[in-house]
């Protein structure tokens, strides 16, 4: 069991042999769309909208999960119990609700982009405001996401954390500058299929090491507590109760796929709204299954181990058991799957952020491009976006549960983006100048909430005075709430100054 305290070398030559093979075949998979997708922006971004319901929502699926997931949620599971579980029933609420209130308009009025929407609903400054408020956003996320890539690299390679990262961005860059959006969906489903595999025989695996199998793992973690799954209590600063899982995880869904171009792309690359719908719905309930998966290997982790790993850092534990307990050819087979997530999760990032840059930044302000020279320059923010995951993916390391500073980093402006677009969606008398007050205090209240200033304030108001935390499943509810009142209140008073006059 304590086979991880022993020095051996990162990967056998078979691994490293499958390992390879997957880099060389994803890549020139992803290649083979590079024709298709150099005829205009719509071919680039959106893949001509001639993308099937079922690719899509496996699309979404494959980066909702990515490999802060496959690496993290597993560390959760081991450290305490089922309780992240919760967070995935507000996903489904949350998709419930995209449906019915946001993909209608985002169809009906033939977009590129999510922020298009604010641009014909507001104008285009407020369209630039969000648009970059979501370049920030994904940014800051994507680049824990990039770093979770070098955890697997580098105990699979044994090589450093900067030569990690250098190696995965380069090769999912080659394909994205060239393939666009239907080489990031296409590969993103021929990915997902494999990581799911993977981690099948992951958890078939452990089972195996176990003496008793399958039986003696549910009955182990069970002994542990390990299979609990709701936690009923309204305590804010708890980050996984049923409350807040329900509430919260709805709340950031509705502003993760109802407002950030990542996954909004996806939905708009659909052949109709009700390919879109049906496709954002299916993703939710297989998300729901793949984390009840990714909880399990954690559980078994902890049966095999007995609670004691021998290593610090949760977010290493399955990596590490990949590498070193498992038969070869199967450890290259899991490295390649979680690998497989990382890519396309990074590629979706890539192009998101070139389309956001490009569509909502850069041509309000330069028009009489030619279509040519439009796709030249959206490729030319896809490599710089690279540039900048790389920068921000080095910035990022350090200890902890990767999937929980994710979405607490996603989290802290995301619910100023969702509050605007709550605002255009359900209130004919919001104007731009309130809808942007709106933004900017939902803004400022989320980043207290992610710096927690507990003490400081505390000591300000008198040592009798207690401030509650509220974690981070929560940020999103009261950032959008702060920007819908604000916004909301704003609006109101202009007008009314605007008719006393």
């Amino acid at each position: 069991m304590l086979a991880l305290s022993v020095p051996r070398p990162p990967l056998r030559l078979v691994d490293l042999a499958l390992v390879t093979i997957y880099l060389g075949a994803v890549t020139a998979f992803g290649l083979r769309f590079r024709k298709s997708s150099g005829r205009s922006l719509r071919s680039y971004f959106l893949a001509d909208r001639d993308v099937p319901w079922w690719a899509i929502a496996l699309s979404i699926v494959s980066a909702e999960t990515s490999v802060l997931t496959i690496i993290s949620v597993p560390g959760l599971a081991f450290t305490g119990d089922f309780g992240f579980l919760q967070i995935a029933l507000g996903y489904l609420l949350g998709r419930i609700i995209i449906c019915i209130l946001f993909l209608p308009r985002y169809m009906r009025a033939d977009l590129l982009t999510a922020y298009q929407y604010i641009a014909s609903r507001f104008g285009p400054r407020l369209q630039g405001y969000t648009a970059s408020l979501f370049l920030l956003l994904r940014a800051g996320a994507e680049g824990v996401r990039v770093f979770a890539v070098a955890i697997v690299v580098s105990a699979a390679l044994g090589t450093p954390d900067i030569a990690s990262i250098a190696i995965l961005s380069a090769l999912t860059l080659f394909y994205t500058f060239e393939g666009g959006m239907a080489a990031v969906i296409w590969t993103d489903v021929a990915q997902m299929a494999l990581y799911a595999v993977g981690c099948i025989v992951a958890l078939g695996t452990i089972c195996s090491r176990i003496p008793g199998g399958w039986p003696a793992l549910i009955a182990g973690a069970s002994a542990a507590h390990k299979l609990t799954f709701l936690h009923f209590s309204w305590s804010l600063g708890q980050s996984y109760t049923f409350q807040a899982g329900l509430i919260g995880g709805c709340f950031l869904t509705l502003a993760s796929h109802g407002t950030d171009q990542l996954m909004v792309q996806r939905l708009l690359a659909a052949r109709n709204l009700r390919d879109s719908q049906l496709a954002l719905l299916a993703s939710g309930v297989i998300v729901f299954f793949q984390f009840t998966l990714f909880l399990l290997i954690g559980a078994g982790l902890f049966v095999y181990y007995s609670g004691h790993a021998p290593i610090a850092a949760p977010d290493r534990i399955f990596p590490a058991f990949i590498v070193h307990e498992v038969p070869a050819g199967i450890s290259g087979l899991m490295i390649a799957a979680i690998l497989a997530a990382a890519m396309s999760n990074l590629s979706a990032a890539l192009n998101s952020l070139a389309s956001t840059s490009m569509i909502d930044l850069y041509l309000p302000h330069h028009s009489g491009l030619t279509e040519a020279q439009r796709i030249r320059l959206s490729r030319f923010f896809t490599m710089g976006w690279a540039a900048v995951l790389f920068v921000l993916a080095l910035l990022s390391r350090r200890g902890g549960h990767v999937v929980e500073a994710g979405l607490s980093i996603a989290s802290i402006l995301s619910g100023a983006m969702l509050g605007v677009f709550l605002l255009g969606s359900l209130s004919h008398r919001t104007t731009e100048n309130g809808a942007t007050a709106g933004m900017f205090a939902g803004v400022v209240v989320n980043l207290l909430l992610w710096l927690q200033p507990h003490d400081l304030v505390c000591s300000l108001l008198g040592h009798s005075f207690t401030l509650p935390k509220i974690a981070w499943t929560w940020w999103v509810l009261v950032g959008s709430v702060v920007t819908v009142v604000v916004g909301y209140s704003a609006s109101l008073i202009s007008v009314r100054r605007h008719e006393a006059r």
